[in-house]
């Protein structure tokens, strides 16, 4: 009986080895096959270093390949603590280069982490303060390489490219909202420690570091640049309290420029309030947007067939009466007889309230939201706005009327470019872009590109044809002269709009405004300028702002190498402006035959002689009258 229960406690301690055993094993095999990389990582950090080394975000580039941000290579301060032999004095001489008290520096050199990064005072160095801590011989102290953002160009396209923090993550604009894509991957040079942090004499690993996407924009350097110095120019002439210009392709949605003042440093952004660097006023500023909405008026009346322009006439006495309000033309005593395309050139209010009339409310305000009003447009930058709308059951008799002529609507100018371009291209609402692709750096692969996107058809191409006849009119012969541009057919209509306080309307304070584009038959840029409270001028959109759109639109002929127009329409001149008059052939005329010739030019004569054998400006140039133009006097057989 005894023999029989010392074996059964045998046999079951012997289970139980056994059973220990196969644990031991199948842990062991676990460990080996299952757990090995998480538990060798873990070793491994126990006595591996890394010194970081930050990637480069991707550079931004306008469409031509010109360079708007890109990265210089800076140095930066870190501190390996268990390294550090004499904290006292790498403190105290730290602190002096640095220029920060011993007792911060001391926390740096003292913290107990395996690696510290000195932040901020320690962050980005000039070459001379990395020089003087390198030359120290400090052990535990290293400077590491890192990348700072630079834009090339200062304050040109500010709120569109936005700016970094200083640890090279976006904060606003292109640099926020292509944060994923700008930032790369960090890399490393890892050496490995003891348990007391001491460096080990094992070789070092390089992780090289993975720079970020690079952008291309949409924007043409040349119109930006054209952009910033005219608006610049107002600021200095003008005084405004603000500014902005915008210039798309009406065919695509592409933004060729875009800008605004105040405008701010990106490298110095620290220097600004919150609200100069955040508020991109193409996209965010919304404002009643005056006579520049009338276009969406005449799109929609000629879309609807409730006008001709060229037949029917309209009579303004200077004023209308809708219920118990007065609405007045600009002009007093009214614009008389005129047909409706006059109307459209005088830019006369009471005209446009019988278009709005004529229309409906139903009628005119479908029309407002499909030219994308009262909504964001959806361009690819952060803080967009939506404007305002009434609501149509809100909607009586007296704003019905002033809604046509672009007062008691609060609009974008993003959205006011966006859809003239719909109404001058042929009828088609775009989607507007900044962005044109996107670039893998090494190999120059496109990841991902935007393309021209149709929201809507809101016009028949024979209505978007007959906005751009009257609109070319308007240059020619109404408001939007200080616009024209001899030798090319330009479009454009102005905008003078009263700007509301505390719910009425201020006297004296205007957003001056005008819309351009050419050529007229065909265009290739549309560019929008709007000024708020310019000082020191009558403030008209023809008088301040047509003339800022005509340069700029100068210099995107130039830009775009638009060619000149064959039978481009002319000007008609009133009183006071100079007139541009063509240069005619004199080559060959005697003195007196050339004088006569050149009636209404001033001429400066060189040589001797009865006959003229050269001249400048050649045959043909327009010149404006009393302008200069040289002849070489000579003989008959040009001796």
């Amino acid at each position: 009986m005894f023999q029989k229960a010392y074996n059964k406690r045998i046999s079951i301690v012997l289970i139980v080895v056994i059973a220990l055993f196969l644990l031991i094993i199948f842990k062991v095999g676990y460990i080996q096959l299952v757990d090995y990389k998480k538990l060798n990582g873990l070793a491994t950090s126990l006595w591996s270093r890394n010194l970081p080394i930050e990637a480069s975000r991707g550079l931004i580039s306008d469409r031509n390949g010109v360079v708007l941000a890109n990265n210089v290579t800076t140095t930066s301060l870190v501190i390996i603590p268990n390294q550090v032999e004499n904290k006292e004095e790498v403190s105290k001489r730290l602190a002096e280069i640095l220029g920060v008290s011993y007792d911060e520096m001391y926390k740096h050199v003292s913290k107990k982490t395996s690696i510290e990064r000195v932040h901020p005072e320690g962050r980005r160095l000039s070459y001379e303060v990395a020089d003087e801590i390198s030359n120290l011989g400090f052990k535990g102290v290293y400077l590491v390489k890192e990348s700072m953002r630079n834009y090339v160009y200062d304050k040109m396209l500010s709120h569109v490219l936005g700016y970094v923090g200083i640890d090279n993550q976006g904060l606003s604009g292109l640099e926020l909202e292509y944060e994923e894509y700008l930032t790369g991957s960090e890399g490393a040079i890892k050496y490995f420690s003891d348990a007391k942090g001491s460096r080990l004499k094992l070789n070092e690993v390089y992780v090289q570091p993975q720079n970020g996407i690079n952008i291309e924009l949409t924007i043409d350097y040349d119109i930006q640049a054209s952009v910033e110095r005219e608006l610049d120019n107002i600021v200095s002439k003008y005084n405004p309290n603000s500014a902005l210009a915008i210039a798309m392709d009406p065919n695509t949605g592409e933004i060729l420029a875009m800008s605004s003042r105040p405008n701010f440093s990106p490298s110095n952004y620290q220097d600004y309030t919150i609200e100069e660097i955040n508020r991109n006023l193409p996209i965010w500023s919304t404002y009643e947007p005056g006579s520049t909405f009338k276009i969406i008026t005449l799109s929609a009346a000629l879309e609807e067939g409730v006008v001709d322009l060229l037949s029917e006439h309209f009579f303004d006495s200077g004023g209308v009466q809708v219920e118990n309000a007065r609405i007045k033309c600009w002009k007093a005593g009214g614009h008389g007889d005129q047909t409706f395309l006059q109307v459209v050139e005088n830019s006369c209010n009471p005209g446009f309230v019988e278009l709005g009339q004529r229309l409906g409310k139903e009628k005119l305000f479908s029309y407002i939201e499909k030219f994308g009003f009262g909504k964001k447009t959806g361009i690819d930058l952060n803080g967009e706005g939506t404007g305002i709308l009434f609501k149509l059951d809100r909607v009586g008799p007296v704003e019905l009327a002033t809604t046509a002529f672009g007062q008691g609507v609060s609009v974008t100018p993003i959205q006011q470019i966006t859809a003239v371009s719909a109404a001058i291209n042929g009828g088609n609402l775009l989607k507007p872009y900044i962005v044109k692709r996107l670039v893998e750096p090494e190999t120059g692969s496109i990841i991902k590109e935007n393309k021209p996107t149709v929201v809507r058809r809101v016009l028949s191409t024979k209505t978007s044809e007959m906005v751009r006849f009257a609109l070319e009119s308007v240059v020619t012969n109404g408001t939007g002269r200080p616009a024209y541009i001899d030798g090319y057919r330009v479009g454009g209509k102005t905008g003078t709009a009263q700007k509301v306080n505390n719910g009425v309307y201020m006297v004296g304070n205007y957003i001056v405004s005008f819309i351009g584009f050419l050529p007229a038959n065909n265009p290739k840029v549309v560019v929008y300028v709007a000024i708020d409270n310019p000082k020191g001028v009558t403030q008209y959109g023809g008088t301040v702002a047509a003339p800022v759109a005509r340069t700029i639109l100068q210099d995107a002929i130039t830009a775009l190498d638009i060619e000149k127009q064959e039978g481009s329409s002319e000007k008609k001149y009133q009183w006071n402006e100079i007139k541009i008059a063509t240069v005619p052939n004199v080559i060959g005329m005697t003195k007196k035959e050339a004088i006569s010739s050149l009636k209404g030019f001033t001429i400066e004569y060189s040589g001797s002689g009865d006959y003229v054998l050269e001249q400048s400006p050649s045959a043909g140039s327009r010149i404006f009258e009393n302008g200069k133009v040289r002849v070489l006097l000579g003989n008959e057989s040009g001796d």
